[in-house]
């Protein structure tokens, strides 16, 4: 969430950064607008207030019969302003959270993702199309996914994936975990399931409805990663800035609807409606927050490094930026089938305005202030273990990567 005070006293600056963000600037005025309306109607009110606390300390006095009759209409008045200043507020409400972060000014200028710009590459690029065969091909082959009784249990966009293939999956997520709670970060375990509020704070909602799954019956909805429930672990509270900094991480299910086709991404793993994530949260004192974007973005590429698995980095441009983001850089893994680098992790400063959303607050000295929020994958399980079947593929198996040996107990998986 913006400042109010940003928009009212500094428009054209969140003007600027709509055109940047290629939205339309009159969203700044429509507020503007909205927000003179109900600070208007709040000054009528509060003077009708205080005309019938007069009156009414007058009548305490004297029952002079036109004071009460005015009292009556003061109070029917200043009820139906009420009503009208409640829904005003609503919409007031509902405007500001539309407004996406600020674009930080070393972020890119471009429209989409064919604009983003490439930071620096990792590994030797080994397999390629012709070398492998695509992991929707391979798994069904050899047993091991599985997306027709995927199909059959949830429909398009599910698998199951079995025998070995399940194993290695939770080697990745144990691997994953262990390597961040080793660097310093804090493992949790949150609800998968969070109410209306909580998809607010982080920015999903009102932006994203249409792609979130709901429970209507318990006004509840599945989180399409942890970023969510783990960030808004400190909603509403008051921290010392000496917690602070605070690193989280997470495994959890994500689930999101994925709209429309997408090419080759119809097929096989790449684009899932339910997909396993671990995920890393950073909260961060504001003048330290660009330096940890930083470092949460070397956390997700030590994971490929360690699998060994060729990547690239790339910084988003403003049209391809994230709701809540400043800034993101994109972890982008080599998946030989397809002849591309595909986004595995993208690692995002959400500066202060998640923490204004959510109420989150530090304690600094005599003055309360917001933190910044980070968020990272550390990484996309589902797409590392396509990576893997992928690089690692020989003609009659699959080499296990060395950090994962000694949990499947082989360094070599045969395809029987």
């Amino acid at each position: 969430m913006l400042s109010i005070n940003l928009l009212r006293e500094r428009p054209d600056e969140v003007r600027n950064a709509l055109g940047r963000r290629r939205m339309d600037p009159g969203l700044v005025d429509e507020f503007l607008k909205l927000d003179k309306e109900w600070r208007s109607l709040l000054h009528s009110v509060s003077q009708l207030r205080a005309q019938r606390n007069k009156l009414s300390a007058e009548i305490a006095r004297e029952r002079d019969p036109a004071k009460i009759e005015r009292v009556r209409g003061l109070k029917a008045e200043i009820k139906s302003l009420e009503e009208r200043l409640k829904k005003l507020e609503e919409q007031r409400r509902r405007a500001l959270l539309s407004f996406p972060n600020i674009p930080h000014s070393s972020v890119p200028d471009g429209d989409d993702e064919t604009q983003n710009v490439e930071i620096r590459r990792w590994g030797e690029v080994k397999k390629h199309a012709e070398d492998v065969l695509p992991h929707w091909e391979l798994g069904p082959k050899i047993g091991i996914l599985d997306f027709e009784r995927g199909a059959k249990l949830g429909g398009h966009r599910f698998t199951v994936i079995w025998r070995w293939a399940s194993k290695l999956n939770r080697a990745l997520i144990n691997f994953m975990l262990e390597t961040h709670v080793k660097n310093g970060f804090t493992e949790v375990y949150p609800p998968f399931l969070v109410r209306p509020e909580i998809m607010e704070g982080t920015g999903q909602l009102p932006k994203f409805k249409e792609e979130l799954y709901f429970c209507p019956t318990d006004n509840l909805y599945l989180i399409p990663t942890a970023e969510v429930p783990v960030t808004n672990l400190y909603r509403g509270e008051i921290l010392n800035e000496d917690d602070l900094p605070i690193y989280l991480t997470a495994y959890t299910p994500c689930f999101r609807r994925e709209a429309g086709a997408y090419g080759k991404d119809i097929k096989g793993m790449i684009r899932q409606h339910q997909f396993d994530k671990v995920e890393m949260v950073k909260i961060v004192s504001p003048e330290t927050s660009w330096q940890e974007l930083e470092s949460l973005t070397k956390e997700a590429e030590l994971i490929l490094q360690k699998l060994e698995l060729p990547y690239r980095v790339v910084e988003l441009c403003t049209g391809d930026l994230g709701f809540s983001s400043a800034k993101t850089y994109d972890l982008e893994v080599w998946i030989p089938s397809q002849e591309r680098f595909r986004e595995i992790s993208s690692c995002s400063n959400c500066t202060d305005f998640q923490a204004r959303r959510m109420n989150l607050r530090i304690r600094r000295g005599g003055e309360l202030i917001y933190p910044h929020t980070l968020n990272g994958s550390g990484l996309a399980v589902g797409r590392t273990l396509v990576a893997i079947l992928e690089n690692y593929q020989e003609d009659n198996g699959l080499v296990v990567p060395r950090v994962l040996r000694d949990f499947m107990g082989t360094d070599y998986i045969p395809f029987k």
